[in-house]
């Protein structure tokens, strides 16, 4: 019978494919005696052992970073997404910006119906219907990544577990449909009172743009605020704030790019 193992030399890093019809055979001996293999190891847990190794070296492999804008609405979160997306691409990244909700599929119209006031849906609904619109990008947005673009998103599943949970459901009920979605790699949250927010031009045009709702959604903000996030001061002046999110952001694409490998949203 002929059997099929993957050999590696100590400090060599090819793999070697070796047919062999030998039994207690010279090849055999001289194998063992030379490579200090020994024979009876079995043949699943070399191969096992061999695809484990190309594994971690394709985790390893650069690529780009997820970066997620956050904030109460009207605390500046489109402006510094596009300043940011120019300004990696003047430093030759390859950079898109996302939105979400993403009102261009089907899921995202049927949002953008309910956020203009165009239809009422149960909030349950809406909040399953969020999620969905996230999970309608996941692989395109993994495969952005691993080809080394890097991604801008104004706004994640933190928005959806944040405002949902401003309206009363349970934190971990709206957190669940959100797992196994890819994880940020930065968290960017443009800090702003709500009655600051309120002030700005625009304000009050769509459903949630209400002050003491966006109150809520602040106090769950908090909530799922952990020490990764970094807090900016969204009442600094554009440039001020641009700055500082520039830096931070360059950091973090510099850091994927070294090989930080992927990971998905709340999996324990």
């Amino acid at each position: 019978m002929t059997h099929v193992c993957y050999l590696t030399l100590s400090g060599a890093s090819e793999y070697f494919l070796v047919s062999r019809n030998f039994g207690g055979s010279a090849l055999g001996k001289l194998l063992k005696s030379q490579l200090n293999f020994p024979c009876k190891c079995p043949i699943r847990q070399i191969r096992m052992a061999a695809h484990n190794s190309i594994l971690s070296e394709s985790n390893s492999e650069s690529r780009g970073a997820l970066i997620v804008l956050e904030g109460l609405d009207r605390s500046g979160k489109t402006s510094q997404s596009s300043s940011l997306l120019k300004y990696l691409e003047g430093l030759g990244h390859s950079a898109e910006l996302w939105r979400f909700p993403d009102r261009s599929t089907d899921v995202g119209q049927m949002i953008s119906s309910y956020l203009t006031n165009k239809s009422q849906l149960d909030d349950h609904t809406v909040h399953i219907l969020f999620s969905a619109n996230r999970w309608e990008k996941r692989s395109l947005m993994e495969t952005k990544l691993k080809s080394g673009t890097t991604l801008i998103v104004d706004r994640y599943s933190f928005s959806g577990v944040a405002f949902s949970s401003a309206k009363g459901l349970g934190i971990e009920w709206c957190k669940a449909p959100e797992v196994g979605l890819l994880a940020p790699d930065l968290v960017l949250y443009l800090d702003i009172q709500p009655e600051k927010a309120a002030e700005r031009a625009g304000y009050g045009g769509e459903r949630y743009e209400q002050l003491e709702f966006q109150r809520k959604v602040a106090q769950c903000y908090e909530v799922l605020c952990d020490a990764s996030w970094k807090i900016i001061d969204a009442c600094q002046p554009m440039e001020d704030i641009e700055k500082q999110l520039q830096e931070i952001v360059l950091d973090c694409v510099t850091i994927c790019q070294k090989g930080k490998p992927l990971s998905n949203l709340w999996s324990s």
